[in-house]
């Protein structure tokens, strides 16, 4: 076997190799085999080995590094700033042991964006948009004070500022557009979201974000009466808070609430842990109705709301780590093979159930659900004393998916 050279990882600002001291240079330009996207490569026009640009699929480039290091060929990846923050580094991790790189970063563009604004940043959160859906970034923005997000040609300055206004940040925040850091063409644009919104900028860039009123995770516990709904059909707020400790949501997670009625659960899930998503399927026109008027009254920008019927209108939704069902009517059985097959492992799925036939049904679906009977009475005055009235007695059924869970 061939002694394996380790693959150099060298980090590029816009100045390119200028930005470089000679030694690491001359290594690049040493090597057998240089890899990196086009507008990298081309930072080395003298280098006379062997080119591999990266396209839209980074995996042909790990094919050739994997074989030029088994043969003990010298390579050498180009990558943009700290090849190891939402850069290549990740890719190379999947396919070389640690010992297999040696990585050398540049500073990366969040980093120049700050220092370019003269920004403390130990405090902000920092977000990719390349490739990624908007879906798991906003949030994100709207929970922190300050945030960095690396954009690309389709999520660019002004997308993801018209999202944010969207989703209720407030169209005079404070933003920053930092363009070509750390080469001769840098600029620096501040603005507001309003004029980042209907402004284009050179690709290359990062956008800064502010945020004077971060929202912060809302404990649940509303009341009933704080929700729009119609012949009291809704989750109680005693089994809703059970229930939701059961669906234990956490940051970043994704959960479903099937057949979501006025949308109660869903919501109080959403506004306590904000950098989940969370979607509310229903098939009652008149009820997403009541979902929408409900998220006027309690913003949930993490709240997606789905009109259609389960299975069906489950199908282009993320797999979910949480589904919590309230109403399914007659298709308990489909919706249980839904939430087996889409759970993702040690995925929570909760059902409340009010018949016993239901109750029935499912303990023989799921014979390893754990069975919870609630009863809640609730106290109410009468004349100079106190009297308590039942509610119906709801079965919450928990069962988890333990398939390949660690």
């Amino acid at each position: 076997m061939s002694r394996r050279t380790p693959i150099l990882v060298v980090g590029l600002t816009a100045a390119g190799s200028d930005g470089l001291p000679p030694a690491l240079i001359e290594r690049v330009l040493r090597a057998d085999l240089l890899v990196g996207g086009r507008r990298h490569l081309a930072m080395f026009p003298a280098f006379s080995g062997e080119r591999l640009a990266i396209e839209a699929s980074v995996e042909p480039a790990l094919t050739r590094l994997h074989t030029a290091w088994h043969n003990g060929e010298v390579a050498v990846v180009l990558a943009s700033g700290d090849p190891l923050w939402y850069g290549i580094g990740s890719s190379l991790r999947r396919v070389f042991p640690p010992d297999a790189l040696e990585i050398v970063p540049a500073p990366t563009s969040a980093q120049l964006a700050f220092a370019a604004l003269a920004e403390p940043w130990h405090d902000a959160v920092l977000l990719s948009a390349h490739g990624r859906p908007l879906a798991a970034i906003i949030p994100a923005v709207l929970t922190a004070s300050k945030a960095a997000i690396l954009t690309d040609h389709h999520q660019t300055p002004a997308v993801i500022a018209q999202a944010l206004i969207a989703a209720g940040l407030a169209p005079e925040s404070r933003c920053a557009v930092c363009e070509q850091l750390g080469g001769t063409k840098q600029r620096i644009v501040q603005a507001t979201l309003t004029d980042i919104a209907e402004a284009t900028f050179d690709p290359l860039n990062v956008l800064i974000v502010w945020n004077d009123h971060p929202r912060q995770p809302l404990p649940p516990g509303l009341t009933d009466e704080a929700f729009s709904t119609e012949a009291g059909q809704l989750t109680k707020r005693e089994i809703r808070l059970l229930s939701l400790a059961e669906l234990a949501l956490q940051p970043g997670e994704v959960m479903w609430d099937i057949g979501a009625g006025s949308g109660a659960v869903a919501i109080e899930a959403a506004r306590a842990c904000p950098t989940a998503q969370v979607y509310a399927v229903e098939r009652r026109a008149t009820f997403i109705g009541h979902i929408q008027t409900n998220l006027a009254r309690f913003p949930a920008p993490n709240l997606h709301i789905t009109h259609g019927e389960a299975p069906a209108a489950c199908h282009d939704l993320p797999d979910p780590h949480a589904i919590f069902v309230g109403g399914s009517g007659g298709r308990l059985a489909e919706i249980v093979a839904l939430a087996r097959h889409r759970l993702r492992p040690g995925g929570r799925l909760v059902l409340n159930l009010i018949m016993t036939g239901h109750l029935a049904e499912v303990v023989q679906l799921l014979p390893t659900a754990r069975v919870t009977q609630i009863q809640v009475n609730r106290g109410t005055p009468i004349q100079s004393d106190l009297r308590f009235a039942a509610l119906n007695p709801v079965y919450i059924v928990v069962w988890r998916n333990e398939e390949h869970y660690d």
